[in-house]
């Protein structure tokens, strides 16, 4: 059941995307359609490096047994630290004359199972009091004036919820609040909020993110890079794999965000990950062969060449040339016989096979691993396993992955 409008796009955007999907037209509208509803799960990645997957699905079962609606807490039938809950939606909730505003990022939240965070609120009713009920819309084209009464834009209906604050306090001369601002009592995708819940032992994480740190492999005792690490999801899902055994260098060229790897690794316990700002088109330095004994102990960057086992280059969106260069360094930076997972958050030719096309051509070093392959892998829950890989002893495995994965991973 379609409850949202279809993707909003510029014509030309849509229909570039339109031509690269020209051989089979469902592909484009079914993508269109997924893009413009919730998961049908919510994937929640356990750290294994702690505990079993069982105690935590345990935990996690005994913690959503107090709330009002419990819902069955699944593992995944291929990766063996992920935890799967259904998303129940949509379902019939009727919209109130009283109606709250929130942004897009907080919309989108809000279908995810959060409450409305003060922070995310754009409009309220003018007189809107603690306890009132009210039906929260997402503004989804950002037209939306922050402290509005009302708005006439183009709104989506997320469902209905109890204020637990004025609108005085929301849009007070101070500042808006951290606090939830809108209990979100019908929503209308049913999902358990999981603010504050086993912190250390569940990190919420979109699963093709998760199935990029199963792709690269990482193993006990190994050195790996993450080229563009914040907020650092797949970092600590590295270095969980390797049983916090190791190093992982993650890098982050803003230093805000390299503070929120800091903060996530800390959370979850892992002590072998090194964060640093850091723009990795500049990771790696170039040394004289005979010098190179004295770059070996280097801590931070810029690094000497082949110092890494695994690199992860987890590109930013529409960034082609920076894309071109940080491939560039990446596979000076890698070991012979080393793997390198390149993954992004879009599904154009440029950003994705275009780009591993010049890779290829351009480092004969590189190999590319079959997707069959991969999958296979995947299925067998041997994620990876050399005698299967096609590369050399001196080559260089590159493994790439189309998936929807979001930056926020």
């Amino acid at each position: 059941m379609s409850v949202f409008p279809q993707l909003s796009m510029n014509p030309e955007v849509r229909e570039h995307l339109r031509n690269v999907y020209t051989n089979n037209e469902l592909v484009f509208e079914a993508l269109l359609s997924c893009l413009s509803h919730p998961p049908l799960f919510t994937c929640l990645r356990a750290s294994t490096h702690l505990h079993s997957l069982q105690d935590i699905q345990h935990r996690l079962q005994r913690h959503l047994a107090q709330q009002e609606r419990s819902p069955s807490v699944y593992t995944h039938p291929q990766l063996p630290d992920v935890l799967l809950l259904p998303v129940h939606g949509p379902r019939p909730v009727d919209p109130l004359a009283s109606e709250v505003i929130v942004g897009a990022q907080c919309g989108n939240a809000v279908l995810r199972g959060a409450h409305v965070f003060t922070p995310g609120i754009l409009s309220t009713p003018k007189y809107m009091k603690v306890g009132e009920v009210v039906s929260v819309f997402s503004d989804v084209e950002g037209k939306c004036t922050r402290g509005a009464k009302e708005f006439k834009g183009k709104k989506v209906f997320l469902g209905n919820g109890i204020s637990e604050v004025d609108r005085s306090e929301i849009f007070s001369s101070d500042g808006p609040g951290k606090g939830v601002a809108i209990r979100m009592t019908e929503p209308l995708y049913q999902s358990p909020s999981f603010d504050g819940v086993l912190t250390d032992q569940l990190f919420l994480q979109n699963l093709p993110s998760v199935v990029v740190g199963h792709a690269l492999g990482p193993r006990p005792g190994e050195r790996i890079l993450d080229m563009c690490a914040a907020p650092g999801g797949k970092t600590t899902h590295i270095a969980s794999l390797m049983g916090n055994q190791g190093t992982v260098v993650a890098l982050e060229k803003i230093r805000s965000k390299m503070e929120k790897i800091v903060q996530n690794a800390k959370m979850l316990q892992l002590h072998c990950i090194k964060a640093y700002c850091c723009n990795s088109v500049h990771a790696v330095i170039f040394v004289d062969v005979l010098i190179i004994d004295l770059c070996v102990f280097v801590d931070g960057p810029p690094y000497p060449e082949e110092s890494f086992d695994r690199i992860l280059l987890d590109a930013p969106c529409s960034g082609y040339v920076s894309s071109l260069q940080r491939f560039c360094v990446a596979v000076r930076l890698l070991k012979r016989g080393g793997v390198l997972v390149y993954s992004t958050c879009t599904v154009t030719l440029a950003e994705n096979e275009e780009q591993v096309a010049w890779a290829l051509k351009t480092f004969p070093c590189l190999t590319l691993e079959p997707q069959v392959r991969i999958k296979t892998l995947l299925k067998q829950q041997a994620f990876y396993n050399p005698e299967l890989s096609t590369q050399t002893e001196n080559g260089k495995l590159i493994v790439i992955f189309f998936f929807l994965t979001e930056t926020t991973d």
